[in-house]
């Protein structure tokens, strides 16, 4: 074992889905998009939503894919799936923001969003799409794995969101912006 990591437990927190119970009826979608809106089920969105279901119309299946990690880069490799007969490629499951598509951006800025499900004070039992999804085609799961952890610093939301920014508007603009707000605040 390395003498700059130890070992810890981490508790992660999934939804497992179902698809062959999901309907499309994407009440998972509507919450989630109301319960981050600001202020809080002020609006729904579903470009906003940190869930979504995938469609394939001519065999009527549904596949709800929730947010992931944001990525800088696009994947070197592209597979195919397939599922009863109808091909789809991997970027329709993928639950990562990349630049080589739109999905699990938010539709104003540009930043990508991630499923947090649905933290709050007080915190809730389950993520609201787990609460909503009448057929159970989404369950809650969280399990504990144990994780070497190095010491060092951690790219957080924070960092990704301005790297994000950087990457659209520019580091000047996005400096500028900023001297701009702490003059007025």
């Amino acid at each position: 074992m390395d003498p700059t990591s130890k070992k810890r437990k981490k508790l992660v927190k999934t939804i497992r889905i179902d698809v062959d119970k999901c309907n499309g009826c994407r009440a998972c979608e509507v919450i989630c998009s109301s319960f981050h809106a600001s202020p809080k089920y002020s609006s729904s969105n579903p470009e906003r939503s940190r869930i979504r279901v995938i469609r394939e119309p001519l065999r009527d299946i549904y596949v709800p894919v929730y947010a992931g990690e944001y990525t800088a880069a696009e994947c070197s490799g592209r597979d195919k799936y397939t599922i009863d007969g109808k091909a789809y490629d991997e970027c329709a499951f993928c639950r990562a923001s990349c630049p080589s598509r739109s999905l699990f951006k938010e539709p104003d800025s540009g930043l990508p969003l991630k499923c947090d499900m649905c933290e709050s004070d007080p915190p809730l039992e389950e993520p609201m799409c787990v609460q909503w999804c009448l057929n159970d085609a989404l369950v809650y799961e969280e399990h504990e794995v144990e994780v070497e952890e190095e010491e060092g610093v951690e790219q957080g939301e924070l960092e990704l969101g301005l790297e994000s920014l950087v990457d659209r508007h520019g580091l000047q603009k996005l400096m500028d912006t900023i001297a701009r707000m702490k003059k007025k605040g």
